[in-house]
């Protein structure tokens, strides 16, 4: 039996742990997600983001903790009490069922009026604009209409939490995208809750109202997907966000915390939009390729020496590598202001959107 809270999440977790014998998997996890929020799980392979739907939807048993979803302790729940809808990276149709019969599939078994079930498959595929496909089989059917009905056989049990597991990664890129434009559409029109699990970047930054970074069963940090992006809390966020990732110059601040040197040359922090560096044995200074710009001559404190090497067109602009000393560096630059191969050059710093991490903590200071 339940007990009922006053609502003020639509989902809460409360200090979830999940163990597979002696191996940690989720630990002592915490999370709060808004009524209407659409919040995505971004980590790597292994870090634990399905793991953690799975425990949302009840198709995993906790260790310990707690969850509440919509005021309800559901912890030990059944997956159908539990009041939500998922849809999973594989489309698991019946394929000898039409897009209407696997839809309405789930609602028969329920015991739905008929009419009902008429008038809610009728409204999902509306919304997902599959109303030509309705009597079609699945083996009839492209891949993003197979997803789609996934998704309107989510839709149509009329939920208010739905949980996303990696529902695009097997599409091919110009289908990902149109479908998460989508997602993104179906979202702004239904305000539900959505949790959304992806490794994909690209997916978390455009879907996302916070994105949750895990690692190693933790969320690293969570926070709006500008915020992830501006100001990663550590290195792990920094380097895994941003394609291609974040530059790294590994060195120490000196003068009071007010320059960073590395490798013989010197930079200033002034203007740095971080906390209070201070004199460290020891930092790390992270620069997104669009934060740096190639100029000819030395601005002292400013700018570091650089050659280039090769660059990438991209289309719209062009991704330039170069070497400054020993490390390689990343700068977009315009399609039109791309410098020749062998050229020395300098990389003019903006300083107030680098990010400084203790060497040690790995924490940005």
């Amino acid at each position: 039996m339940t007990k009922s809270i006053e609502v003020s999440n639509s989902i809460e977790v409360r200090d979830l742990t999940l163990n597979f014998g002696a191996t940690s998997v989720l630990k002592n996890m915490n999370l709060n997600v808004a009524e209407g929020e659409f919040i995505v799980l971004l980590g790597p392979s292994g870090c634990g983001k399905s793991t953690l739907l799975n425990c949302l939807a009840g198709l995993l048993d906790i260790t310990d903790g707690q969850i509440w979803i919509k005021g309800q302790n559901v912890t030990w729940a059944e997956p159908s009490d539990r009041g939500i809808g998922m849809v999973f990276q594989s489309y698991a149709l019946y394929p000898q069922m039409t897009v209407r019969g696997n839809m309405s599939f789930g609602l028969k078994n329920a015991k739905v009026p008929a009419a009902e079930i008429v008038k809610r498959v009728a409204r999902a595929a509306e919304i997902l604009q599959i109303e030509p496909l309705l009597d079609r089989k699945p083996a009839a059917l492209s891949g993003g209409q197979r997803q789609r009905v996934a998704i309107g056989r989510a839709l149509v049990r009329d939920v208010d939490v739905f949980l996303f597991d990696e529902p695009l990664s097997n599409l091919d890129a110009k289908l990902r995208s149109e479908l998460r434009v989508e997602i993104k559409r179906l979202h702004n029109r239904l305000k539900n809750t959505m949790v959304y699990v992806t490794h994909d970047q690209i997916e978390a930054l455009t879907l996302a109202d916070r994105i949750a970074v895990m690692r190693g069963g933790i969320i690293q940090q969570l926070a709006a997907p500008q915020e992830i992006y501006n100001r990663p809390s550590n290195l792990f966020v920094a380097g895994f966000i941003g394609s291609p990732s974040m530059n790294f110059f590994h060195g120490a601040t000196t003068e009071g915390g007010m320059v960073f040197e590395s490798g013989g040359n010197k930079l200033s922090l002034d203007g740095y939009d971080g906390g209070a560096v201070g004199a460290r044995e020891e930092a790390i200074l992270g620069l997104r390729p669009e934060h740096l710009e190639i100029v000819d001559a030395a601005i002292p404190g400013k700018t570091l020496p650089a050659t280039v090497e090769i660059d990438e067109p991209m289309g719209a602009d062009s991704l330039v590598w170069l070497r400054v000393g020993d490390v390689p560096v990343s700068v977009r630059v315009p399609v039109e202001d791309r410098p020749e191969h062998g050229r020395e050059v300098h990389l003019k710093v903006e300083i107030s959107k680098a990010s400084v991490f203790d060497s040690g903590s790995e924490q940005r200071i």
